[in-house]
């Protein structure tokens, strides 16, 4: 009859394999450590770390302090107002945006080379502009449907 071997595992230590990991960061990763400690250096010396400290020591308080400005009715009608206006930018073609922003800064800089301001007819000459009446009438619509949202 075959006898059994016997074969008693060394016991592994999970905490020494973590040892040696640590032992060999430095040599494996040093550049990178040199950076996270500049980076380190540089939040501390500009208050972050004091900072997140004072938020993560204090937040019972802040989490409180929150709970109850959300359930105020204030707190309440901001959020509401947060989503409407997230809405509202949502619906926005971001390429239209991005012409109206591109305009605005065109209309800036002619604006600001101007010497004298425009006489009576140039401003009527502007105003009956095709694009002068494409705003009016965008801007129009605006306070249309601002006028509608007010009705009670």
């Amino acid at each position: 009859m075959a006898v059994p071997i016997s074969f008693k595992p060394a016991p592994v230590d999970p905490r020494l394999e973590l040892m040696k990991q640590l032992e060999a960061a430095p040599k494996e990763h040093a550049e990178a450590l040199l950076e996270l400690f500049r980076t380190l250096q540089t939040a501390h010396d500009k208050g972050i770390l004091g900072l997140a400290h004072g938020l993560i020591g204090g937040k019972d308080v802040i989490a409180a302090e929150l709970g109850k400005g959300m359930k105020s009715e204030e707190g309440i009608a901001g959020i509401r107002n947060a989503i409407a206006m997230a809405r509202i930018l949502g619906s926005l073609d971001p390429d239209v945006l991005q012409k109206i922003a591109d305009g605005f800064g065109e209309t800036v800089a002619a604006a600001s080379a101007e010497k004298e301001p425009p006489g009576m007819w140039e401003i009527f000459k502007r105003a009956t502009s095709k694009d002068a009446r494409r705003g009016m009438s965008f801007g129009l619509r605006m306070l249309s449907a601002l006028g509608r949202a007010t009705q009670k």
